[in-house]
């Protein structure tokens, strides 16, 4: 299942009998998350260049599944007694979609902070125990491109001729004084002093991609805790191998590099 993915590095994991769920009962939804996901690929100027808001290519994907007819949904869970509405309880996914009887749920959480892991796999199980989805799927960073972040950025770095605070300016590619000041004395201390790319690149990679996102190990953490059991699970991470350096020049928008994806 989801072979054309897997052969391109993607990682799957199925959690509580997901696999043979998709396999007897989403044969469809399967080939559409497969569609949605194969094509893709993540120049490194939006890497260096997406800021406050959602990077281009989680619009992209975002794109790629409305295509496919999965649509943003708020659930709506009430508790009634005699006739009295008591408590009320709201849930929005950003991509759900209808087969036959029974919803898919889909969040994709490409650089958040980690704890909207909590969030994403408290709602699927919430919405699984009362109904409302057979299934929930996350789509994040994988292990591979997690790791290799600071590998793209420094060789990004190094293309670019990035020297100095001019060559960022440049690149349209704006620092926080808070930023500049950590780097500047990293650059000039005594002991060590590390050179301007390099300097550049541990802070934006820490600021940004740091440990503290949404990537894969740090989803694995939490499946492993039990968070979100037992609803079934699909969990894929995005692969090192859709990182492309074909798109030189400035980068665009402007943005500050002490921001996340968030919502």
């Amino acid at each position: 299942m989801l072979e054309r993915l897997q052969e391109k590095g993607f990682e799957i994991q199925f959690e509580s009998h997901a696999e043979a769920i998709l396999d007897h009962d989403f044969p469809g939804a399967v080939r559409e998350i497969e569609r949605a996901l194969r094509s893709l690929s993540i120049p490194i100027t939006e890497i260096i260049g997406s800021g406050g808001g959602e990077a281009k290519g989680t619009q992209r994907m975002r794109r790629a599944f409305n295509d496919e007819g999965w649509q943003k949904f708020i659930f709506e869970v009430k508790k009634i007694i005699n006739g009295v509405e008591r408590e009320a309880i709201s849930h929005e996914i950003d991509h759900v979609k209808q087969f036959d009887r029974y919803k898919l749920a889909l969040e994709i959480e490409w650089n958040n902070k980690d704890p909207f892991f909590d969030r994403d796999l408290e709602n699927f199980k919430r919405l699984h125990a009362d109904g409302a989805i057979s299934l929930g799927i996350i789509v994040t960073r994988g292990s591979s491109i997690h790791g290799r972040m600071w590998d793209f950025v420094n060789r990004f770095a190094i293309e670019q001729k990035i020297k100095g605070f001019e060559d960022l300016n440049r690149l349209n590619i704006e620092l926080t004084s808070k930023q500049r000041e950590a780097i500047r004395k990293r650059v000039t201390r005594q002991r060590k002093p590390l050179d301007f790319s390099t300097a550049w690149t541990d802070k934006f990679v820490s600021d940004k991609y740091g440990e503290a996102t949404t990537h894969w190990k740090k989803l694995m953490d939490r499946v492993n805790r039990g968070v979100g059991n037992p609803c079934p699970l699909l969990l894929i991470g995005l692969p090192d191998s859709l990182v492309t350096f074909d798109v030189p020049g400035p980068v665009t928008p402007t943005e500050t590099i002490e921001h996340s994806d968030e919502p």
